[in-house]
């Protein structure tokens, strides 16, 4: 009889439902957050507007002031000068729109503007100025005293030429009178000028240099030569 209890009471404790081994317990429904959702979506809105709007600033195009033709130093541009281009905007850059031309001919540069430059405010000036110890000459030059193709911007020497003679009886024909110097400005004239072979040239020589310089100009006696670039 006791046999029959135990076998009994086994049954009983083995009747209720078994756990499988390994079985996980039910997690907890998570909890939604509309607010992070919210600011992600914003964040990629932004991101997208922001990137937009430099794609639409890179292509804001605007119409500035151009170079055309080579303005010399201390001299102001003209209409013949300058032409219109477009070009992308940025502020970072003082462009010379070309509402402003009219502003800009009471200008002078500052240094020598090559055709095909942009123009900035900062190539330009209200008063024209020089290095110190330097100083302008202008030269009337004939043909056979100045090279083929010399143009604004070009290193040159000068040279005494003609029958020239000093107080002790020697030549001074061909004798150097500037060593260095920079063509500044050249002027051309109309087709009879040109036709003549006559060239006025100004130049930016060493102060001491003026005097022997002028004396000779004055009496038709001055040649340039080209200087090699890269001669020091």
């Amino acid at each position: 009889m006791k046999v029959q209890d135990r076998t009994g009471a086994g049954n009983q404790r083995s009747s209720g439902p078994a756990q499988h081994a390994g079985e996980r317990l039910p997690s907890p429904a998570r909890e939604r957050k509309p607010a992070l959702a919210a600011l992600a979506v914003l964040l990629i809105l932004v991101g997208a507007l922001g990137a937009t709007v430099l794609v639409l600033r890179a292509g804001e195009r605007i119409e500035v002031v151009r170079i055309s033709a080579d303005v010399p130093a201390g001299k102001a541009v003209t209409d013949d000068s300058i032409a219109p281009v477009m070009v992308a905007d940025d502020p970072s850059v003082n462009y010379v729109r070309w509402e402003q031309r009219n502003a800009l001919k009471k200008l002078q540069a500052k240094n020598t503007l090559v055709a095909g430059t942009v123009a900035i405010g900062q190539m330009f000036s209200d008063k024209a100025g020089l290095p110190d110890g330097k100083a302008f000459v202008g030269l009337a030059l004939k043909e056979g005293q100045y090279p083929a193709g010399i143009k604004v911007g070009d290193r040159v020497s000068a040279y005494r030429v003609g029958a020239d003679t000093d107080k002790s009886g020697g030549s001074n024909a061909n004798a150097l009178i500037v060593q260095d110097a920079k063509v500044n400005d050249i002027v051309k004239g109309d087709d009879s000028t040109i036709g003549s072979g006559s060239l006025p040239v100004t130049v930016m020589v060493s102060s001491s240099d003026v005097a022997a310089l002028t004396q000779a100009a004055a009496t038709g006696q001055v040649a340039l030569v080209l200087v090699p670039s890269g001669t020091s």
